[in-house]
């Protein structure tokens, strides 16, 4: 089967996210990289070309004269799939324009800058028929696969507490160190991060993470954000509680100023009968814990895994995966989507997840600006 040619934009030389899904894009083995705009500068972006072994002339000075050029080569040559590893302010434009050419996307998230924009977006996918997916990558671990089947399976029993939890420390030196320093992080610039930085960022996968396992829509929060020192405009920490029904209830963690800590997103889940926890600093084990039984652990690749999951990784037992490989699934899924084959819901995630993942957000942001109220999500 021929490799589905992608273009990117943004990801050059020194940005990791594009580095992770081209890593991704490589592991799954359904794409090839053919084409550009990796660079606002343009020497850089072909100097990147250049490195990737992509043609000069498929390296582009814009994305629009990309859409144009790429829409006027043959079939069997242009590009089918545009990659937006981009800053979020520019998610939005690039992947209307993406769309309305007639290209698939991939994109990065948060969706966009504004709920409107996000809406409008689904509104094009739905209207195109193109396929759309958003890399919420942990959605692609097999573990978290695993936890959504259980929790289908009904194992749990009836739902009765939710808690998600992100906590990072990578901020922390920045915020304290000089003033360039923080200046030079557009994460802290609502004019390219959005109305969010912790919650716009980190928080979003742990809202996303609840409602991918759980099937759940979460109906209400309540926020309380801290921008931790003064001549900061965005949130750096904050918690916010959840309403899913009048019996159903939780919460989210989620901070950029954890001294020490890494990557640490987990969730738990708890249920009448069993309860699920997950981490993804440790991604190959899923716990069951349960009041009556010992607590059991769920590793990938075994033969007692549900199907969903045991198609989701690419090693045998006992092999770890990462990061890398749960986008890989991100991009597997949506490969299979593009050329039309048969996929199952939550192979990866789409557009509307990030309609929700921006209701989240700016409800989040709502409910702190008007002193801690409920907000509908």
């Amino acid at each position: 089967m021929k490799k589905i040619r992608m273009g990117m934009i943004g990801g050059g030389i020194g940005a990791f996210i594009g580095d992770a899904h081209r890593r991704a894009s490589r592991i799954c083995n359904d794409y090839e990289l053919v084409c550009g705009v990796f660079d606002v500068n343009y020497e850089k972006s072909q100097e990147f070309a250049k490195n990737e072994g992509i043609a000069a002339d498929r390296c582009y000075k814009s994305v629009e004269a990309m859409l144009k050029a790429e829409k006027t080569l043959p079939a069997e040559k242009r590009m089918q799939v545009v990659t937006i590893v981009t800053p979020n302010a520019l998610h939005f434009s690039f992947a209307k324009a993406a769309l309305s050419a007639g290209f698939h996307v991939v994109c990065e998230k948060p969706l966009t800058m504004t709920v409107k924009e996000a809406a409008e977006l689904e509104k094009l996918v739905e209207k195109t028929k193109l396929t759309f997916a958003l890399t919420h990558t942990y959605t692609g671990y097999p573990m978290v696969r695993q936890m959504r089947d259980i929790i289908a399976s009904g194992a749990l029993g009836t739902i009765q507490r939710i808690d998600a939890q992100y906590y990072q420390g990578w901020i922390n030196s920045i915020i304290h160190g000089t003033g360039s320093r923080i200046t030079g992080v557009w994460r802290l610039d609502p004019k390219h991060a959005g109305a969010s930085s912790c919650m716009g960022d980190i928080g979003v996968h742990a809202f996303n993470l609840i409602e991918y396992t759980t099937g759940l829509e979460i109906k209400e929060i309540l926020s309380d954000l801290n921008p931790v020192k003064d001549g900061i405009k965005l949130d750096l920490d904050g918690t916010v509680l959840l309403r899913f029904s009048k019996k159903l209830k939780g919460v989210i963690r989620s901070s950029q100023v954890c001294g020490g800590e890494e990557n640490n997103l987990t969730i738990a889940v708890y249920g009448s009968k069993a309860s699920l926890k997950w981490g993804q600093e440790n991604p190959n084990y899923l716990y069951m814990l349960s009041d009556t039984e010992p607590t059991k652990v769920f590793k990938p690749a075994h033969g007692y895994n549900d199907k969903l999951a045991e198609s989701s990784h690419t090693m045998p037992s006992g092999h770890p995966e990462g990061i890398y490989e749960a986008l890989a699934n991100i991009y597997k899924g949506a490969a299979k989507s593009i050329r039309k084959q048969k996929f199952t819901a939550g192979e990866f995630p789409t557009v509307h997840d990030g309609v929700r993942g921006m209701k989240f957000i700016h409800a989040v942001v709502e409910s702190n600006k008007e002193g801690n109220v409920w907000k509908k999500v």
